[in-house]
């Protein structure tokens, strides 16, 4: 279950990379700009400021009904069919999931592999969570590997320790998150403990496989946390850098898509000097490569 393919990205790791996002995720990150990813079924991202009342979607389900002459979507009773996506001329729909097979995935990812490799890029597993369907991913890095694409996988690495083995035979870098190291900041930011995280990490580094760590750094949330990653970070072996991934409420719009509420919505984005001096403050600990 696959909710984008996006190629051209140039944040998800070296050079020009196509990024597949895989539905599933078993955090729930009060910030995540990707609601949609949370569950592995189809959702549908319902915007009603586009809504021009129509009314054509109303005979397709039973979800879109007419009440006082305006459209009206109930969630509850929506299906996720898409037939709404399909005929709404304003585009007040989204389908977030597909089915897709490790042969359709890879054709798209390998549709830009000219450019990935003449940037030294290479495509992306991203989410969600994509080791929640380690399966299918291995299947993709298969295929993939024997083109020599570059395989990276961005993971929170809430994840057993077999799914990891599994993979790790086709990464060439892991992009890992930490949201904290204190466990009860953690479990307050993301309702889950972050004791499996740090072991994962630990483990996998253990094993030489280059990681690229991510910090989100979000006021009141994890902003107590900068030393302690900091710290935790100087203790590993094959980091490449540290990136520092300031808050940003751009993802507002998705909650009310899905009509949910935003839980950092009285959250300011910090300011530019802030972020700099979580940088610095980084960097006086010992680390010499933190990035923004």
């Amino acid at each position: 279950m696959i909710f984008a393919i996006k190629p051209f990205e140039i944040h998800d790791g070296d050079g020009i990379r196509t990024t597949v996002f895989f539905k599933g995720c078993p955090l729930r990150c009060k910030w995540c700009h990707n609601p949609e990813s949370f569950t592995v079924k189809k959702e549908i991202l319902f915007d009603k400021a586009l809504c021009k009342n129509c009314l054509r979607c109303v005979a397709l389900c039973s979800a879109n009904s007419e009440q006082s002459g305006k459209h009206v979507f109930e969630r509850e009773k929506c299906t996720a069919c898409g037939k709404c996506e399909e005929i709404c001329p304003a585009g007040c729909y989204e389908v977030a999931g597909k089915d897709m097979s490790a042969e359709e995935i890879a054709s798209e990812v390998i549709k830009d592999e000219v450019f990935m490799k003449k940037s030294g890029g290479g495509v992306t597993f991203s989410g969600g969570e994509p080791l929640m369907q380690v399966e299918l991913l291995v299947e993709i890095a298969k295929i993939l590997k024997k083109r020599d694409i570059n395989i990276a996988v961005d993971s929170c690495v809430a994840i057993s320790r077999e799914s990891i083995d599994k993979v790790i035979p086709y990464v060439n870098t892991f992009l890992f998150d930490i949201k904290a190291i204190d466990e009860d900041v953690h479990i307050s930011c993301t309702g889950y403990s972050n004791r499996q995280i740090l072991e994962n990490i630990r483990y996998v580094d253990k094993l030489g496989v280059p990681m690229e760590i991510r910090y989100p750094y979000v006021p009141e949330m994890n902003d107590c946390e900068v030393e302690a990653v900091a710290r935790f970070v100087k203790e590993l072996k094959n980091v490449r850098c540290l990136r520092v991934l300031a808050y940003h409420n751009y993802a507002e719009r998705k909650y009310e898509c899905l009509e949910r509420p935003y839980p950092v919505a009285d959250i300011t984005p910090p300011e530019k000097d802030e972020i700099e001096k979580v940088v610095r403050t980084m960097k006086n600990i010992g680390l010499e490569n933190v990035m923004l």
